[in-house]
């Protein structure tokens, strides 16, 4: 048996097992490159995914932060009447054609609603731009103010002042009160030293001025005698003069100054300048404050109808209100204004006494003129008229101020309109104060519609 294999096996064994062994070292040269290649795109892989997550972590770590995005404010849901008065303070009411406002808020928009007349502001608005055309007779300043004297609402604010066109005349309290100041000296009269229409009073001199010998009870046959009503509604100043210095005296004027409101300030939703009174002690002054004649007294025309407010509610004087209700960005109510009672200066019948003076004063005092005829006039007939007049010079005599305050008030319904007025007259005197109150009532009285009358009607009381 052949055990040993022959050269050309043998040969053909070895090239067998070469070839084996060269398949082999391509197999593992093959399978090298094949692990460096899975390697190298691995690695490239991790780079990239590397140095993107580290511009990441830069941008997050050195960019700027963006700013928190903040939650619009939410609208208030209730307004107190200093924010009400702080809203309005940035509106301009005087010789508005609307009765309807609007304010920003920090992301919404209220919506004010006024009770002014626009029919009556439309009114006085022409009546200024005809003032304005005039040459001789054009005032130097002029505010008309009007409220309704059941509710205390403003009904009406017009005006200008040429020398500064931004100050409202009707709220300004830098106006001599002249003779309107009587209102108080009259009231001090009836409700202290319990006077009456009717009570005797006497005077020596000119009706108009005030000197020194004419403050004095003695009496001659050249002393004049008149009753209360008559010195009102004329406005005598001699008869106040020695009221104010020898049958009231410092304090009464005083007190009775404080019970109007003088010095103080009634607690408004718009700008309500404090009216100014003092008494020095001088016995010639307490004459000249007791009948108006003194440049230190200084009333606005809102404080006016303010005052005339007490004698058409019993005693009782309104605080002055601009704003009916405020309401958000919703229609959502969110102010709506109260009536309030402001002063108690004077009795129930101490009222009665100074309405019966003041209708005096329309009907044959200093208003009479200006009044003529109203008696058979289709409006002004039908409405109970009262007021007072007052009139004084600046300290350079360049101005002559001229006032008029005062109520209308209808005899069926009893609806009451109370006006004032003041015109600063320069080198000529143009239309008076009491002529542009009368307009104002008659005006406002003048036959309103069925609407009109129904709305005026829902905001009584």
């Amino acid at each position: 048996m052949k055990t040993e294999l022959s050269w050309r096996e043998l040969q053909t064994g070895y090239n067998r097992q070469k070839k084996r062994h060269t398949m082999a070292g391509r197999i593992r040269q093959t399978a090298a490159v094949l692990c460096l290649g899975v390697a190298g795109v691995a690695a490239i892989t991790l780079l990239w995914f590397g140095g993107q997550t580290v511009s990441m972590l830069g941008e997050r770590l050195f960019s700027p932060k963006p700013d928190k995005v903040e939650s619009k404010p939410a609208p208030p849901k209730h307004l107190e009447k200093s924010d009400v008065k702080a809203l309005v303070q940035n509106i301009d009411i005087l010789n508005s054609k609307t009765n309807i406002f609007f304010a920003d808020g920090p992301s919404w928009t209220y919506t004010i609603h006024t009770q002014l007349d626009t029919r009556l502001q439309a009114k006085l608005i022409r009546t200024l731009n005809y003032l304005k055309t005039l040459d001789r007779g054009k005032p130097e300043l002029i505010g008309m103010v009007a409220m309704d004297g059941s509710t205390g609402f403003i009904k009406a604010m017009a005006g200008f002042n040429q020398d500064n066109p931004d100050a409202n005349p009707c709220t300004s309290a830098g106006y001599p009160a002249a003779s309107i100041f009587k209102i108080v000296t009259a009231s001090a009269a009836v409700e202290k030293l319990k006077y009456t229409p009717t009570t005797p009073l006497y005077f020596n001199g000119r009706k108009y001025t005030l000197y020194k010998r004419q403050l004095t009870n003695q009496k001659t046959k050249y002393t004049n005698r008149v009753t209360l009503e008559t010195a009102f509604a004329k406005s005598i100043n001699p008869v106040f003069g020695k009221l104010g210095q020898l049958a009231l005296g410092e304090a009464a004027l005083s007190n009775f100054a404080e019970k109007f409101g003088f010095n103080q300030n009634p607690n408004t939703d718009f700008d309500f300048p404090v009216p100014h009174f003092a008494a020095t002690g001088s016995e010639f002054h307490l004459a000249e404050l007791g009948c108006g004649f003194n440049r230190n007294t200084l009333i606005s025309p809102v404080f006016a109808v303010t005052m005339v407010s007490a004698m058409v509610n019993k005693g009782q004087s309104l605080v002055p209100r601009l704003v009916d209700r405020v309401a958000n960005s919703d229609e959502d109510e969110i102010y709506k204004s109260t009536k309030e009672v402001y002063k108690t200066p004077v009795s129930p019948n101490t009222a009665a006494t100074m309405k019966r003076l003041m209708k005096k004063t329309i009907s044959g005092g200093t208003a009479r003129k200006s009044f003529r005829g109203y008696s058979r006039d289709k409006v002004l007939s039908n409405l109970l008229i009262g007021g007072k007049t007052g009139s004084l010079s600046n300290q350079a005599h360049t101005i002559k101020y001229d006032w008029f305050t005062g109520f209308g008030q209808q005899k069926t319904t009893n609806e009451t309109l109370i006006v004032a007025v003041i015109v600063g007259h320069g080198k000529y005197i143009g239309t008076r104060a009491c002529t542009h109150a009368k307009n104002m009532l008659k005006t406002y009285f003048n036959a309103p519609t069925q609407e009109t009358r129904g709305k005026r009607q829902e905001t009584r009381g």
